[in-house]
């Protein structure tokens, strides 16, 4: 029996689906989880490494060499890169993409076991390697905490109690707190006493050690019970350690008597944050990923206002980014395009197919979207940026297979059929090639939701909800649309009217008349156009991924290497008072030393850097960025000439690096300075739009090195290690011990005096031999001072120099990276180095690489089910003819709107070549029925043609209209261009190409109908 018959014989199953589809999808909608970006597993791990007293080259070359050489072992390791600074290495290991994250736990246990077995073999004084595979959490509700007048205990008081009350809030995974004070106990000897006295650093150092330590004591065990002997309580105030004794050649001294003990700020800490200006530490809050973030950002806020009366006056909780606002606004945004886009089908149907067809489809058009929410929640497909984006993109996709079957129906029934007869005769002329145009359009999108790589895993929904919501739109279709066209369109007698004899219809049939005649013109007219665009696209511009929609972006500030923080600070507090005038300006988050917290899955955190300044600045509109970004810059670079300023938007997709990067690698750091910095001059030379040139090992530092007299030294008694502790001591100083306060740990720094003038060779080390103080300068030959690289880079264990340049907001990487990519290329590189790009051009070429690899596949099914439709050959090679010509309305669109081709836009184009095709199977299915009647070969076209002018015009004006609500989303916006421009030249492909190329390949059938004749 056929479906729409059936539809309309039993309305009790339609009905069925119709409420389950309609009761289901709201259910759906309601339960769906709710997320910024898909659920996607960030493959990195990172191990850090303290080696104080270091260099940097020392560092790569017995660190992180070693620990790299055992961690390459891992066949799921993808790259490994590593920045090694004096006294720290930090390894990044990126995973391939091929394995999800469920394989990932047992790859860190694996990671984890080659870290610790090649940790053994680190040289003595290797702290032991920690690895952090946490690294890419996102923590979408992110805080800014202020606490004015409170001091720095009371802060570490009110993070503790913040912390540990939100991680009771159901859903919430875990709070980061980062940005506290960091605060020190520093005891400062008199050096004038200790002198006097012969008191040893060292005895100073071994009192405090174990002033407030923690050991065993032991237990008394009788023949009924235990009883556990506690350590005798330890010198846990600052009081208390300032009362400690020390025994020092045969005298015992009162610390008090000979130091000062207090309790303060570390100087240089790793961090300082500051919200519009105010001193601050952030909170993160990352959810569960199987929760909604929506929920947990609503639970939160809910702890926050419960909370109230318990946080002190004075405290302020800001928000820096509400990833659950955002999603929210984003599903709501949904619902009103949801909204637009059926009321302007209902609209558009309304005036050509009259209101009886634009309720039919307008409702089969709802129940599809909303029978695809119920779906995707029984798959546990979230609601995100990406499965949103693939509703809109299918919904221009949705309403051809009820348009043609309701335009189908309606004219057999004016044409007096009864409603079944009428459906019949409508759905099964069509329901077979609307199923395999159906499964077509699906498969456009299968190379990238099927992939096995990383663009698969992000990319997964788009791929199934198009995949659902397409085959839902052909049954409902086949069940809904006859059922309620049975209800709504009205039966004329048979013979009484023509339903293509309208005007349009009459003009179209004299076109497409006259086209099949000049058919070689009209055929020649499209190459030419073809070959005309397919040359303008190289005038498109190229920008891999487009920018947010979020009214954000950021600032990076970099001032020479080994600037201390404490001058970038002030470098910062600069901008800050510059943006607090500003009226644009909603709030500004400073970050000094470091990045932010991850709080968007595509933010990418700048590696640690005392000279490094971040800002996170929100603008009321999308609008009032550019603006504000030129002049913040001019601001910036005026005021710093020194630094390195930059403003960026914050866009979808990898972020954190330089859109323009060129890696040279090799064995010689000089060598590759001296490649580094002739890159930068011919980067800049090549192009005044590669702005702010610079390579990443930054300046070299100049450092001192005192000359050990051996000789002496070693008669006096001092070793190497004593003259390094008695430096260490009389600059940054010795972390004598750990201060206890409730789960804090305080350093208890012994150091010099901070207040004086400082000399190197002024200080005194103490000698075991002879029991007192003597010059350091007698125990060296002088100091050498020597620069130093203190950034050193390492890529797959060979150390790599990446030469890094920003572009202007006007224009894209791509068009930058042509300008100086010969220059760059062109350079002479010495024997076992070489040059690769990196950046932009390197994330768009893997991306493209891993759809190059899918499409193949996806294409051939597409070729293989067009064969299979007609059992033909010629019929498929019109169709796919046609394919190509599509990109003749994205370029025309794209160019005449300025907007570059985005990612989202080249998903565009497969929706679009997804429709024509559709469009073209309808039509040449209709040829071959119209010829299977006995017609002529030129009739059948024009009369097949004309009865698919309505439903292929109809489906083209809907579905144009459908996306002019997303031209004013940042995220859509280029692909709303490409589908409307697209879409419009192939509805005249589909209306004249389309029967012009059917009447060439099968012009010998009319000449053989005329011998006939």
């Amino acid at each position: 029996m056929n479906i729409a018959r059936a539809s309309i014989d039993r309305p009790i199953y339609t009905w069925l689906i119709i409420l389950i589809a309609l009761f289901g999808g709201i259910w759906g909608f309601l339960s769906l989880g709710r997320l910024e970006d898909p659920a996607f597993t960030i493959k990195n791990a990172v191990i850090a490494t303290q080696y104080p007293g270091a260099t940097a080259e020392e560092v790569a070359l017995e660190v992180s060499e070693p620990l790299e050489s055992a961690i390459q072992q891992m066949g799921e390791v993808d790259t490994i890169t590593s920045v090694n600074q004096p006294g720290f290495s930090l390894i990044e290991v990126e995973i391939k993409s091929t394995y999800d994250g469920t394989e990932l736990p047992e790859i860190w246990t694996k990671l984890r076991a080659k870290v610790r077995d090649a940790s053994r073999a680190l040289p003595s004084g290797v702290s032991p390697p920690l690895v952090n595979d946490g690294f890419g959490d996102v923590f979408g509700l992110f805080y800014a905490v202020t606490a004015e007048g409170f001091s720095d205990a009371e802060k570490h008081e009110l993070s503790t109690f913040l912390r540990r009350e939100l991680l009771t809030v159901p859903g919430v995974a875990d709070v980061e707190v980062m940005g506290l004070p960091e605060e020190a106990i520093f005891v400062e000897p008199d050096l004038a006493i200790s002198v006097n006295q012969n008191v040893p650093i060292a005895a100073l150092n071994e009192a405090i050690a174990n002033a407030d330590s923690v050991n065993s004591s032991g237990s008394v065990r009788t023949d009924s019970d235990r009883t556990t002997i506690l350590t005798a309580e330890g010198s846990d105030t600052v009081s208390a350690i300032a009362g400690l004794s020390l025994g020092s050649q045969g005298q015992v001294i009162n610390l008090f008597d000979m130091a000062h003990v207090f309790r303060g700020r570390q100087t240089d800490p790793d961090v300082m944050i500051r919200f519009n200006g105010t001193e601050a530490f952030t909170l993160g809050i990352a959810g569960l990923s199987t929760e909604n973030i929506v929920e947990v950002g609503q639970r939160a806020d809910a702890k926050f206002a419960e909370l109230d009366a318990q946080i002190p006056f004075g405290v302020e909780i800001l928000p820096i980014y509400q990833q659950h606002v955002v999603v929210e606004q984003a599903s709501n945004d949904f619902l009103v395009n949801l909204a637009m886009s059926v009321s302007i089908v209902v609209a558009v149907l309304a005036i050509f197919m009259g209101w009886r067809a634009a309720v039919v489809v307008g409702s089969t058009l709802l129940l599809t979207v909303v029978g695809t929410l119920l779906f995707m929640s029984i798959f546990s497909i979230e609601m995100e940026r990406i499965s949103l984006g693939a509703l809109i993109i299918a919904m221009g996709m949705l309403v051809d297979n009820a348009i043609v079957v309701a335009e189908g129906m309606q004219i057999a029934m004016l044409r007096g059929k009864n409603s079944h007869d009428a459906a019949d005769e409508a759905a099964s002329k069509t329901q077979i090639p609307l199923l395999g145009a159906t499964v077509i359009g699906i498969m456009a999108f299968a190379g990238i939701g099927l992939s096995p790589d990383a663009t698969g895993e992000f990319l997964f929904s788009l791929f199934a909800v198009i995949g659902i919501s397409l085959l839902l739109s052909w049954v409902l279709a086949l069940t809904v649309t006859p059922m309620l066209g049975h209800y709504f369109f009205k039966q004329g007698k048979e013979g009484a009217v023509d339903a293509y004899g309208g005007i349009m219809f009459r003009v179209y049939g004299a076109i497409l008349r006259w086209a099949l005649r000049m058919r070689w013109l009209v055929i020649a007219a499209l190459v030419g156009v073809t070959v005309a665009c397919f040359a303008g696209f190289g005038l498109v511009k190229q920008q891999f991924f487009p920018d947010s929609n979020t009214p954000l972006f950021f600032v990076h500030y970099n001032l020479p290497q080994g600037a201390p923080i404490a001058r970038t600070a002030e470098d910062m507090a600069v901008f800050e008072d510059w943006l607090a005038e500003r009226d644009d300006v909603v709030s500004v988050t400073t970050f000094v030393g470091q990045g932010a917290t991850r709080f968007l899955l595509t933010y990418s955190a700048e590696k640690p850097n005392p000279g490094y300044g971040h800002m996170i600045i929100r603008t009321e509109t999308l609008d009032d960025i550019p603006v504000l970004q030129a002049d913040l810059e001019a601001f910036g670079q005026a005021q710093f000439p020194e630094g390195k300023f930059r403003t960026k938007r914050l866009i979808f997709g990898p972020g954190g690096g330089d859109p323009i990067q060129a890696r040279f690698s090799g064995s010689d750091p000089a060598v590759l300075r001296t490649l580094a910095d002739e890159a930068v001059l011919k980067m800049r030379a090549a192009s005044p739009n590669a702005l702010n040139v610079y390579h990443d090992w930054r300046e070299q530092e100049l450092a001192v090195q005192p000359i050990y007299a051996t000789e002496r030294a070693q008669t006096a008694g001092v070793s190497r290690e004593d003259i390094a502790a008695t430096l260490q001591f009389s600059t940054d100083g010795i972390t004598a011990g750990e201060f206890r306060e409730r789960d804090r740990l305080i350093p208890i720094i012994l150091r010099r005096p901070a207040d004086g003038d400082y000399s190197i060779v002024d200080q005194v080390v103490f000698s075991e031999e002879s029991e007192k103080f003597v010059p350091i300068e007698q125990m060296v030959d002088g100091f050498e001072y020597k620069p130093l690289n203190t950034l050193v880079h390492r890529r797959d264990r060979v150390l790599t120099i990446t030469v890094g340049a920003d572009i202007p907001p006007d224009m894209t990487a791509a068009q930058v990276h042509s300008e100086v990519r010969g220059a760059i290329e062109d350079m002479d590189l010495p024997p076992g180095y070489r040059m690769e790009w990196g950046g932009e051009f390197e994330n768009a070429g893997e991306a493209n690489e891993s759809l190059g690899r899918q499409l193949p596949l996806s294409l051939l099914i597409m070729v293989l089910i067009s064969v299979l439709i007609f059992n033909a050959i010629r019929q498929p090679i019109i169709i796919w003819l046609l394919v190509p010509m599509s990109v003749n309305g994205v370029v025309i669109g794209l160019l005449g709107t300025g907007l570059p081709f985005t990612f989202t836009a080249l998903l565009g184009l497969l929706s679009l070549s997804g429709m024509l095709i559709k469009n073209g199977i309808v039509l040449v299915e209709e040829i071959d029925l119209v010829r299977a009647t006995g017609k002529p070969l030129r009739e059948s076209i024009v009369e097949a043609s004309v009865s698919r002018l309505r439903p292929v015009m109809l489906a083209a004006i809907t579905t144009i209209l459908g996306m002019a609500p997303l031209l004013t989303d940042a995220f859509f916006r280029s692909m709303a261009v490409t589908i409307m421009g697209g879409l419009a030249f192939a509805t005249i492909l589909t209306m004249v190409a389309a029967p012009v190329f059917y009447m060439v390949f099968f012009a010998r059938d009319e000449k053989r109908e005329t011998v006939q004749a």
